[in-house]
Order: structure tokens, then sequence, then C-alpha cells
């Protein structure tokens, strides 16, 4: 008779608590890269790449359990499978109650897909798996170009490097902030899919033109488009809705500002306003203010503070004892608090970077990500940005503006949809 071995636990780092008990069909909480080979997809050789890749991330074969306390994940012996494509994208990844992995690995033609349930990882660590995947799947489908020189995996860090939870590492009780004041912003409405199926509009544009557009501008590719972005908002805003903010949330990248290589979630939340009831609508007095907001809140003490307001609830003698039906109440209500404050998302993941042998080998990156209102992901791969709009709603009038005008200053895109009407 064989011992089964015990099975091995780890908590929910901060930022992935809010996740399990808020997601929903209508926001399933779960984001996806894509990548775009210049080659049809060989299943079994990215099967193959898949299991070698999981060895290095074994905190990605858990399953999400409930604890009297709190949520917690549990590791199994479920390997993940790569499937073909067969359903519409970001669905539900976490079932209560329910064991199973919290990513998918599918593929349809020349592309890759990798969808990530937020609690398990952010952008950053979901892209290290991605390029991890891509390295075993390119070198072996690849092999005889690579001969007995295989370039090296870029993505080095530790096995506890991976794991390690980054926001208690850089976490301290000297200062707790006080609460930060929600402000009711403008909420955009429409008319919902019936299965709950988010709009994807992607559109594809050569980096450097963009680039130098913001530049002409003076300011950033992300501050530009962030205006741009509020913008073309307003164009649709109702007069008498004019009264409120446009808030605009957008996820910073921690390991920038920390040090940490962590594949779990690593990152904080800006909220960027911007208020037409007192300040101009022309672009250029957008992107002053955006400018200013940005300048203001990307500092190292701003986001320690808002680490440090976080984690100080998590670490709370009476908190931790409450259990857990009472903080999933208390959380969902927080969330939907939050919520009144924020208009729309956007996320920039920034210029992805591969193994330059590799890289011959790859077309494009995208990503985008569930959406219960519309956002925007950003990345560039080499001389292309991709910007994705998704947007639980029928209308497209807002991506219309976005895109309007980016063609008004002679930048030539190529758009593409998951829907028949645009």
């Amino acid at each position: 008779m064989t011992r089964k071995r015990p099975l091995e636990w780890t908590r929910l780092d901060n930022a992935a608590k809010i996740f399990p008990p808020t997601s929903n069909e209508k926001d399933t909480k779960v984001f996806r890269f894509v990548c775009e080979l210049k080659d049809e997809i060989d299943s079994e050789i990215l099967q193959e790449a898949l299991n070698k890749t999981i060895l290095l991330f074994p905190f990605y074969r858990s399953v999400l359990r409930r604890g009297v306390f709190w949520y917690y994940f549990e590791d199994t012996d479920i390997m993940p499978e790569v499937e073909e494509e067969n359903k519409p994208p970001c669905g539900m990844l976490y079932y209560p109650n329910r064991k199973n992995l919290l990513f998918e690995v599918t593929y349809y033609k020349n592309r890759i897909n990798l969808e990530v349930f937020h609690s398990l990882t952010d952008g950053t660590g979901a892209l290290g798996f991605l390029k991890t995947l891509l390295y075993y799947y390119i070198t072996n489908r690849y092999s005889k170009d690579f001969g007995t020189k295989l370039p090296v995996l870029d993505y080095d860090a530790s096995l506890s490097q991976r794991m390690d939870d980054s926001f208690l590492k850089h976490y301290t009780d000297k200062r707790i902030p006080k609460r930060v004041k929600i402000t009711k912003a403008y909420h955009i409405q429409g008319r919902r899919s019936i299965d709950n199926r988010i709009k994807v509009i992607e559109g594809l544009m050569p980096v450097k033109e963009v680039l130098d557009l913001a530049r002409r501008n003076n300011t950033t590719l992300t501050v530009y488009l962030v205006a741009l972005f509020i913008k073309s908002i307003y164009k649709e805003m109702p007069a008498r809705s004019r009264r409120y903010p446009v808030t605009l949330s957008v996820p910073v990248n921690l390991r920038t500002y920390f040090p940490s290589v962590t594949a779990r979630n690593f990152f904080a939340t800006i909220n960027i306003r911007y208020d037409f009831n007192t300040s101009g609508d022309d672009l250029d007095d957008i992107i002053k203010e955006v400018k200013e907001s940005f300048e203001r809140e990307l500092t190292k003490e701003k986001l320690n503070d808002h680490m440090n307001r976080l984690l100080s609830l998590e670490q709370n003698a009476f908190m931790r004892v409450v259990p857990l039906a009472i903080k999933d109440i208390v959380l969902r209500f927080a969330n939907r608090l939050n919520d009144k404050g924020i208009t729309v998302a956007l996320s920039n993941v920034g210029k992805i970077g591969i193994n330059p042998e590799l890289a011959s080998y790859v077309r494009m990156f995208n990503c985008f990500v569930s959406a219960k209102r519309p956002q925007i992901a950003i990345c560039s791969y080499q001389d292309n940005l991709l910007v994705s709009f998704t947007s639980p709603f029928g209308g497209t009038d807002i991506q219309k503006n976005f895109f309007r005008y980016l063609s008004s200053e002679n930048i030539p895109i190529t758009i593409s949809t998951n829907s028949k009407e645009i």
C-alpha cells in the first residue's frame, strides 16, 4: 500500500484575495496573452513544451480552495492539456468547489493563447510563463535550425524567487496611510450580449509613428493614449453626465519600483481622473492634466503607501479570525464601492522582448482582459503596437472615436475583431 504524499498549500497574495469572491460569468477576472507565430502550431510539440514549462512553474499546478478563514492554493496532480481554441475569449476559469487548474493553453492556426485567472498571477508573471513556453516550443519545433547550441532561456529566476510573495516582503507597518475617498465617476452604459461574450476590437499600428506622435505632444505613449481614451469617452457622454469625472484605473507593475522577479501577483492600481466640469475638453488640456497625474501617482512612496494600506487590513488580528463567508461579503461590498469610482481601465504591458534567436519565428504578441466595463490593453513587439479594446457592451462608438483620431494623424491602423459588427 502506497502512502499519499501530503498536499502542499500556499496563501493567496494580497492582490489575489479580491478575485475569488468577485468573479462571475459577467466578470471572470481572466486575462489572455496571445503569441502569433509565422507557422501553424504543432499541437503535440506545444504539449511537450507545456510539460517542460510547468516543471519550472510548479505553483501553476494549483487549485483554489476555500478554508475557514482564507482562500488558499493547493497543489494538484492535474497536468495541463493543450486544446484547440473552442470557446469565446476570457471565459470562466475559476468555479467555486471545483478542482481545476487556473490557466489554459489553447491554439488556433498559428496562434498560441494563454488565459489566466488573476488570482494566480498578473500580466508580468503570465508573460514569463508564456515566454518560457515559447522557448521550449520553438527550440523543439525548429531544432535543426539551432543544432547543438540552443539559445539561453532568459527567465532564470530561482523557484523560491518565482514563488515569492513580494507584497509581504516589502510591507512595513511603520505608517498606515489614510483611506482614500472614492469620488463617483461617470459610468458607461450599454446592452450586453446574452451569453456575456466580450467584444474584442484590436488595432495594429507601427509603434514608432505613435511614439513620434506622443513626443510631438511632449508626452509619453502611455499618457497620450490615456488622454485619447478619455477624449474618446467624452465625445459620447450625455451632457447631464459631464458633472461626473472620467476615471481610469491603471495597473502598475510594482517590480519596476521594488526588487522582485516573482511569478505571482505584484501590482497596484492608480486612478487617473479628469473632470470635464472644471477642465477643458481639448486633447492638449487632457494630456497636460493626465501627465501631471501620472507624475504625482507614480512614485515609490505613493505606491508603498498603497501596499501598506491594503496589507494593514490583512495583517489586522481581528480580520484574521473573521470567517471567510463574512470576508467574502465585505470584499464584494468593497469591490462594488470601488467600482463606483471607476469609468474604464487601461493596462500597458509595454514592450515585449524575447531572445533574439527566437524572434524571427514570432510575428506578434497581443493581450486583453475580461471586461465588466470598457478596457484597453496595450503591448508592443518589435515594430508593432497592439491596442486591444474589450467591452461587455455591443456599442463601439468610443473605439471608433479612438482609432479615427489616430487615423486622422496619419497613423496606419489594421483593425480586427471577434464580432461581425464594429
